[in-house]
């Protein structure tokens, strides 16, 4: 896993980004690794040295969760408090604790596990967001995930976010017991899009809980979604797990 560096351009560029991307929503650093079929295992063992020699030396400036996506993909997903702390090497510190040499072995074997990789930043959109005991990119015990993409272009960008607000409104009015963050696809991504991301112990229970939440929801919950996938340009539904032994998060 390689850092990502932002230049004064792109940061210029993030300036100019939408209200709904701006310093009061989190900002979330992103890394696939699309790792080839034959290298899962491999890649597995190596990813869990690199969290294990974080947690030995407890790092500290850096924190990951991993999702290992039903496409192979690994994605390490960060918070970051500003584009700065991307000029920030984190594995500077566990170089100089495990050795240089050690390090640069271990990320050089990492690469050998696939062929393409990239980065990008997302940003939690606060307003939309459905978490009632708080944001955390971090759920513990609901290790399940299920990411859903709604495509938007530059003109129905606030329309989708304004009938996005309306779903919300319906959960926090009902108090539906699935809960869900929401992100505004922002430096690095090649298409726009708000992601939703919908957190369960596993497939069967978030099954249950959209169900659940279906029928709690009613006709108004069912006409706020198809007004929702009508100003939408184009969907997607993605799924994966987190995996605990291969995330890394600093004591302080």
């Amino acid at each position: 896993m390689k850092t990502l560096k932002i230049t004064l351009l792109l940061a210029a560029f993030l300036l100019l980004l939408p209200a709904k991307s701006n310093a009061q929503n989190q900002l979330v650093w992103v890394h696939d690794d699309h790792v080839k079929p034959a290298m899962q295992e491999q890649y597995t063992k190596l990813a869990k040295e690199l969290a294990d020699a974080c947690k030995q030396y407890n790092i500290q400036n850096t924190d990951w969760i991993m999702i290992r996506l039903s496409n192979g993909v690994y994605r390490y997903v960060s918070t970051i408090p500003n584009l700065a702390a991307l000029d920030v090497n984190p594995f500077k510190a566990l170089g100089e604790k495990m050795g240089k040499e050690k390090l640069a072995t271990l990320f050089e074997n990492m690469d050998k596990c696939y062929d393409k990789h990239n980065s990008f930043i997302n940003s939690n959109v606060k307003e939309l967001t459905y978490m009632p005991d708080g944001y955390s990119i971090n759920t513990p015990g609901l290790n399940f995930r299920k990411h859903h993409y709604f495509y938007v272009t530059p003109s129905t960008s606030d329309a989708v976010a304004e009938k996005m607000k309306a779903v919300h409104a319906l959960y926090v009015k009902n108090k539906a017991k699935e809960y869900f963050q929401i992100y505004h696809s922002s430096l690095g991504c090649e298409e726009e899009y708000y992601l939703v991301v919908v957190s369960a112990k596993d497939e069967a229970d978030y099954q249950k809980t959209s169900d659940e939440t279906e029928k709690l929801l009613g006709d108004e919950g069912a006409k706020a979604m198809d007004a929702l996938f009508k100003a939408t340009t184009r969907y997607e539904v993605t799924s994966g797990y987190a995996k605990q032994d291969l995330s890394y998060f600093a004591k302080k």
